[in-house]
């Protein structure tokens, strides 16, 4: 019986190299001379420390512009609120890995509510679809390809 899974992942190795990338272009721009500014990267959250929420503004354009460049969806970014004191802002950017149990109750929902002939499975993180006919399979892609998840879906494990 033909298969695939649906999956929500980003390559961390490319999320890296973009925030290295930024870390080297605010040392180099002229507006951020002077200012203790840089990202890190750690436990799948970017966290962007600046002086003033200004300057996390203009960081969020610098690091969505790399990775866009780095073919990383920017659905995958969650960022949180700026937090800001007399000496320093700091805001956290998670990144959402995984497809959450809601949206996967809406993959689920819309693909029975099309009348396809497959089945869909919540496993975990991941949702497994199934039918008898590839045709069926390649329906049901092409439904969730045409809405809006919030997060960059990817389809794996494709089995005839």
């Amino acid at each position: 019986m033909p298969s695939f899974d649906i999956v929500s992942e980003i390559d961390l190795q490319e999320v890296r190299n973009a925030v290295d990338q930024a870390n080297r272009e605010i040392d180099t721009r002229f507006d951020f001379k002077g200012v203790k500014a840089s990202f890190e990267l750690s436990d799948g959250k970017i966290l962007m420390i600046g002086e003033q929420e200004f300057h996390l503004q203009q960081m969020m354009d610098i690091l969505r512009q790399k990775l866009v460049k780095r073919k990383i969806d920017l659905s995958a970014l969650d960022p949180g609120d700026p937090v800001t004191n007399l000496s320093a802002a700091r805001q956290e950017i998670a990144l959402k890995q995984g497809v959450d149990s809601e949206t996967a109750k809406r993959m689920v929902k819309s693909i029975k509510a099309s009348k396809t002939k497959v089945q869909a499975q919540i496993q975990g993180d991941q949702v497994r679809v199934s039918g008898k006919k590839r045709d069926d399979l390649q329906d049901a892609i092409a439904l969730l390809r045409g809405e809006d998840w919030g997060l960059p879906i990817q389809f794996t494990n494709f089995r005839d």
